[in-house]
């Protein structure tokens, strides 16, 4: 059967491949360790849960509105105003089946066949794909680790021309832990503000974030900031609701509208429990959780660092977010897929390669598992490259 070319055209996720690999090992009674998901080990906090419970004894199982709930449409309102500074109506707001679906979706309202837009290196594997699957180019800005893999303004101006529509802005950042502050966002929005490009702010890490930094949206940096600024964020990694699948865009009330549209002849609305779970997520006071998930972050981001510094040929850059280490690995000898596919094979361990990330040198180890894990799996890795 014929597929289409739009389809052959886009890479599997390297981050799903190796992580259903390394379980289908672990399943079949292999003693694995899994350090490549992006998933908080904790579980989901019992308020939420016990919100999504009564929804099912309440009976709310039916359909809702394509774009989401009006109830959890004010919440994450509630949400920006509060956190973030930002005035957005219901209108302006879309809620999908995951921040990654609020990416998709936006790039396929926002681009047309032909129009660029630009990707910061490294970069979260799917920005690429989704770029190519809605028509568009992706414009890859190569930075460097001298500079903490930040974009600089006149980088960002000398990649400009007259097909770029958009640049996507993830920050704290996958899979480098890049944390742009207040000064660096109004001097990138300022670019885009003067050659009227949109900003697709990815803000689904904004409540990991380590040493008493401040995420600041670039959407909050100032009134035309905002008027080209389309925020995308998520529940999965702050409340640890991976499963839940429910994110959210806000923006524009025409690109809202079309999103919604498009939502509604596609998976229509998000799970009715699960929106009821990230409204209780929302508005519940959730800061000492944030707080405290944060701390067992960076005490493992501080062990990994602290560990792998003895080891020479692993150097990793330090993140000021999220939690994903970036490991040069170019002093082994291996390309990052066949690292990742030997470790996986001959120490049972499981990382990330750098290639899809947009960087060969490099692979991604994941610290969101339990610190027994992360200490078995760290001794392997050395062990493993040591010899």
């Amino acid at each position: 059967m014929k597929i289409a070319k739009k389809i052959l055209g886009v890479k599997p996720s390297a981050t799903l491949t190796i992580t259903a690999k390394a379980k289908a090992m672990k399943a079949s009674g292999e003693d694995v360790i899994v350090l490549a998901a992006g998933e908080p080990a904790h579980d989901t906090p019992d308020i939420i849960k016990d919100a999504a419970i009564k929804a099912i004894t309440d009976g709310f199982t039916k359909y809702t509105p394509a774009a989401g709930t009006a109830s959890l449409k004010e919440a994450i309102c509630c949400k920006l105003k509060n956190d973030n500074g930002l005035d957005y109506d219901a209108s302006e707001v879309v809620v999908s089946n995951g921040a990654k679906h609020s990416l998709f979706n936006v790039l396929q309202v926002i681009v047309e066949e032909g129009d660029e837009v630009i990707v910061v290196h490294p970069y979260w594997v799917s920005y690429p794909e989704m770029i190519k699957l809605a028509g568009g180019q992706p414009k890859i800005i190569t930075t460097s680790i001298s500079n903490g893999f930040k974009l600089r303004p006149q980088e960002l101006k000398s990649a400009i021309n007259e097909n770029t529509r958009a640049i996507i802005i993830n920050s704290p950042s996958n899979p480098a832990g890049v944390v742009y502050d207040q000064k660096e966002l109004e001097e990138l929005a300022k670019v885009c503000v003067e050659n009227n490009i949109t900003i697709i702010s990815d803000e689904i890490y904004e409540k990991i974030i380590f040493e008493g930094k401040a995420h600041f949206s670039i959407a909050a940096v100032s009134e035309g900031a905002k008027a080209v600024t389309i925020v995308v964020n998520g529940l999965s990694k702050s409340h640890s609701m991976t499963g839940w699948r429910i994110g959210y865009m806000a923006g524009d009330k025409e690109v809202a509208k079309m999103v919604s549209t498009l939502q509604g002849q596609s998976t229509s609305n998000p799970c009715s429990i699960s929106q009821v779970a990230a409204e209780c997520a929302l508005r519940g006071n959730m800061e000492e959780d944030f707080s405290r998930n944060c701390e067992g972050f960076q005490e493992r981001r501080d062990f990994l660092m602290g560990t792998l510094s003895q080891e020479e040929r692993i150097v990793p850059l330090k993140p000021e977010g999220a939690f994903y280490l970036f490991c040069d690995i170019s002093k082994c000898g291996l390309d990052s897929l066949t690292f990742a596919k030997k470790l996986l094979e001959e120490k049972k361990v499981a990382v990330i390669p750098g290639g899809p990330f947009g960087d060969d040198r490099y692979i991604r180890i994941s610290f969101a598992s339990d610190m027994e894990t992360i200490e078995e799996g760290v001794n392997r890795i050395k062990d493993w490259v040591g010899h």
